[in-house]
Formats: C-alpha cells, structure tokens, sequence
C-alpha cells in the first residue's frame, strides 16, 4: 500500500477546480463574443439585471472581486453604454451603478447563453444540481 503524496498534483482538489473554471469561462466565450462581452462583464451584467442598481463595494461583495478589478470593468459597461454611475445628490462621494435602457434590453437578447454554455458540460441536470451544491459548500467555507 502505498502512502499519501499530498504534494502530487492528482491529489489536489484545488487543480480540478482551477481546470473546470477555465473550461467553463472558455465554453462561455463563443456565445459571449457575439454581445461582445467577456465572461466576467456577462457575470456583472446578470449581478445588476437582477438588483438594478449598486454600489460598487456591493457588487465586489456578490462577485467575490475587489474594487481593483471592479473598477476598469465597470469602466467598459460604461463605455458600451451598459450601465451609468449615479452620484447621490446627498452626498457626491457616493456612487451607484444602474443599468441603462440599452443594458436592460440585453437580458432578452442574452436568455439563451445559459443553456448554450450549459450544453458543453457533460452532466446530468441531478449532477449540475449537486455541483452547485458542493461548490457553494467550498465558496461558503471562505471570507473574502
């Protein structure tokens, strides 16, 4: 019997997982291209179709990425007229983000992405399930 190498790559759990993200953001690229989005603008953009309107540090919270990442990505939105920032009238130092008209008409345009990607995966739609399941298990298990 042989013992345990902990430093042995096939026994990581981080690799795998490290593997499948590349995987899944590249099987998204193809569908994303046509929006001219990237797979982490996409994920924004679902962030603020389903709150509407953040601040950036509350969007850093959801997507798990500091305001260093955050800030030239919301940048792009902005230049592709996606989202605008708001300032408060109370208090300038304040900024929000929200969706503009055209931002809003991308979700409709966009409802199929999901299961295009989806369909690159090998899984059963139990398996997915139970992925998710155990993903948010390991995500929990973290503070940022």
């Amino acid at each position: 019997m042989s013992e345990f190498e902990p430093l042995k790559l096939e026994n990581q759990l981080c690799f795998p997982l490290y593997s499948a993200a590349k995987k899944v953001v590249k099987s998204y690229t193809p569908f994303l291209d046509r929006f001219d989005l990237t797979y982490t603008q996409y994920i924004t953009m679902m962030v603020f179709w389903e709150h509407k309107e953040l601040s950036i540090a509350e969007l850093g919270a959801i997507l798990h990425l500091d305001s260093g990442t955050l800030t030239p990505l919301v940048k792009k939105l902005i230049q592709k007229k996606l989202v605008i920032k708001k300032e408060d009238k109370q208090d300038r130092r304040m900024v929000s983000i929200t969706l503009t008209k055209r931002g809003v008409a991308l979700k409709d345009k966009m409802k199929d992405v999901p299961s295009q990607a989806g369909s690159c995966f090998p899984l059963s739609a139990e398996e997915a399930i139970q992925l998710r399941i155990l993903l948010d298990k390991v995500i929990a298990g973290y503070e940022d």
